[in-house]
C-alpha cells in the first residue's frame, strides 16, 4: 500500500534536540561557525557544529523560446573540480529574492527576463547548514551586457534544456542546487 499523507503518530513542531550552551568559532563575510553542546534525541551529551550562511543560495534555470538553457561553468575551489551549474549566487538576506535573481542572472550570463517564477525553495546541506536556498525560472529573455565578478573565471554553455537534464542524471552536473533545479524546470514546463 502506498502511503497518501505522512504518519500521524508525530508532531512536526516538536524538536527533540536541546541546546546546552552555543559558542561562536569562525566567521567571515559570506559564513558563520558555531560549535553547540547538545543533549540528543536519545539523551546523549555531544556536540554539533552549525555553518550559518550571510546570504540566501538563488539559481536559475533560463529557458528561451527554443526551449534552450545556459550553464556556467567554473573551477570550483572547494570541490578543486571544474563544475558546470545553472547560473547561482548569493541573494542577501535583507534583500527580496527575486531582485537578487535578477542580478545573478545579468551577471552570470548577461541575460535579463522578462518573466520570473520562484519553482523551489531548498535547503542545500541541512545536516550542517541553516542555508535556504531558491530556484527560479527566467523566461522571456533578452541579452544584455555579461558582468561576472571579479572572483569569477566564467564560462556559458547554451544547450537544450533536456540536454541539461542528461548532464544531471548522468552525474556529470552534480551541484545540488543545478540539479534540483533542472529536474524541477523540466517538470514545470511539462505540467503547463
Amino acid at each position: 500500500m502506498t502511503p497518501t499523507s505522512p504518519p500521524t503518530d508525530f508532531d512536526p513542531t516538536h524538536n527533540p534536540w536541546q541546546t546546552l550552551s552555543t559558542e561562536p568559532k569562525y566567521e567571515n563575510p559570506w559564513i558563520r561557525v558555531r560549535e553547540d553542546q547538545v543533549r540528543n534525541p536519545k539523551g546523549g551529551a555531544g556536540i554539533y557544529g552549525v555553518v550559518s550562511m550571510r546570504n540566501k543560495a538563488i539559481g536559475i534555470v533560463p529557458i528561451d523560446a527554443e526551449g534552450n538553457t545556459w550553464l556556467v561553468g567554473q573551477y570550483r575551489y572547494t570541490l578543486n573540480e571544474y563544475s558546470w551549474e545553472i547560473p547561482m549566487g548569493g541573494g542577501l538576506l535583507d534583500v527580496d529574492i527575486t531582485e537578487s535573481a535578477q542580478r545573478e542572472l545579468r551577471e552570470e550570463t548577461g541575460l535579463l527576463a522578462g518573466h520570473w517564477t520562484c519553482i523551489a525553495r531548498l535547503h542545500t546541506s541541512n545536516s550542517v547548514t541553516d542555508e535556504e536556498g531558491f530556484v527560479f525560472l527566467a523566461e522571456d529573455l533578452t541579452q544584455a551586457e555579461w558582468e561576472p565578478e571579479e572572483t569569477e573565471d566564467l564560462r556559458l554553455w547554451k544547450l537544450p534544456l533536456a540536454q541539461a537534464v542528461a548532464l544531471a542524471m548522468n552525474n556529470e552536473i552534480t551541484d545540488a542546487i543545478s540539479v534540483a533545479g533542472l529536474l524541477k524546470a523540466e517538470k514545470v514546463l511539462a505540467n503547463r
